[in-house]
């Protein structure tokens, strides 16, 4: 009977280390529009002040996914998480404590960093790197499903901790939480003795970076991953403000998140299924055209309970299934040596555009009291995006192309 540790297992315990790291993570990230009014009104300030902490937080974790990516790939995706869970729980600690602006735009900061060291970047890697090629997208959608899943249990319990208790005192119990992740870290080491390992080229970190941006494919996959983080953090951190202002019930906001969560499970799933047979770029190119047209759609319908709830299942569809066909495609074309790293850099254009659509909604929402201008944005940028997906070119580059 073969030993539970041999290297057919690998895969799987580094599937389910970063499935729980992504889980936990990603439902924290995601409980960050229920405090911006709370926060807001304790500090006595604009929602702009929040809608900047919270763009620093996705800013630091684009700015630290390649860092954390590169640690990755030299030292083992295992310490890498490990020190960005630390990070995570000091940041978590301070936001519960806030007295001031800087205060606010500092813990946001702290817990970004540390949440690029146990997120996307490091997870997708870890798993790239442990999987075969044939299953790799179907792979890293399941984790990316878990971090779905933590959208759909955390928010709505945060929801609940925050009208049992208040908003201080359930972001401590958000940073008990958190400390679950520690345990998870250390299956992530696996990822570098499965027996799927790409054979070593000889190819440097400096080396695979010059080939990556030199790459058009490359270029427009990373600017265009740039509008889906504007469309995830502009929705993610104004959505429950936005409905607040409808006077619709106080409730939607959470659920709201939570169906996105959900439903991002199943379309997370069905799209890197797909993208294990079908071209990648071209289930991006219809991800972000169906995004703007279901976003044109929800501003001219009536606003209620019923329409915002189904506008957030079918939301849910579409929200982060680009992540494994993204990153499956940096693994197609570049190899997997330096998956997390690359995916790393791509990431950061991510965050830049997290960085803008929160900061922007707040900014905008400062200056014209509706948020109207930034849905507007969001159905341009979508567009936008799917277009520039469509010259991209999903082959292995020569260097690959030689070595098989």
């Amino acid at each position: 009977m073969k030993s539970f540790f041999d290297k057919s297992y690998f895969s799987y315990l580094v599937i389910l280390g970063g499935s729980v790291l992504l889980l936990i993570s990603f439902g924290i990230r995601h409980t960050s529009g229920l405090y911006l009014v709370p926060i807001s009104d304790h500090l006595q300030t604009g929602r702009e002040i929040f809608g900047l902490a919270v763009a620093i937080q996705f800013l630091l974790i684009g700015i630290g996914s390649p860092l954390f990516g590169a640690l990755a790939d030299k030292y083992g995706s295992g310490k890498a998480a490990l020190l960005g869970v630390f990070l995570v729980l000091i940041g978590l600690y301070w936001m519960a404590h806030v007295d001031s602006s800087f205060e606010i735009i500092a813990s946001q900061a702290i817990f970004g960093l540390g949440a690029a060291g146990c997120g996307t970047a490091v997870v997708l890697g870890a798993v790239g790197k442990s999987v075969q090629e044939k299953n790799r997208t179907l792979s890293l959608g399941i984790v990316m499903a878990a971090g779905s899943l933590g959208q759909f249990l955390l928010v709505p319990l945060a929801g609940f901790l925050i009208q049992i208790s208040d908003w201080s005192a359930s972001i401590l119990y958000l940073t008990l939480i958190a400390a679950i992740m520690l345990i998870f870290c250390f299956p992530l080491d696996y990822a570098g003795k499965s027996d799927t390992i790409e054979k070593d080229t000889g190819q440097s970190l400096k080396d695979a970076l010059k080939e990556a941006f030199k790459s058009k494919s490359y270029n427009l996959l990373t600017i265009g991953f740039f509008v889906c983080g504007f469309h995830v953090a502009f929705i993610a951190t104004h959505l429950p403000a936005y409905l607040e202002d409808l006077n619709l019930p106080s409730w939607i906001g959470s659920w709201s998140l939570a169906l996105i969560g959900l439903f991002n499970i199943f379309g997370t799933l069905i799209f890197a299924r797909l993208g294990d047979k079908i071209s990648k770029k071209n289930l991006l190119v219809v991800l972000y055209s169906l995004r703007s047209v279901l976003i044109l759609i929800f501003l001219i319908l009536p606003k209620n309970e019923i329409t915002i709830l189904v506008f957030a299942a079918v939301l849910g569809v579409l929200w982060l299934a680009t992540v494994p066909l993204t990153s499956g495609i940096i693994s197609v074309v570049f190899g997997i040596k330096y998956m997390s790293m690359l995916y790393g850099f791509t990431f950061l254009s991510h965050q830049f555009g997290s960085f803008l659509g929160s900061w922007f909604g707040g900014r905008l929402y400062d200056m014209y009291g509706s948020y109207d201008l930034m849905w507007w944005l969001c159905i341009l940028l979508g567009f936008a995006s799917a277009a520039m997906h469509m010259p991209i070119v999903e082959k292995a580059v020569p260097r690959l192309s030689y070595q098989s």
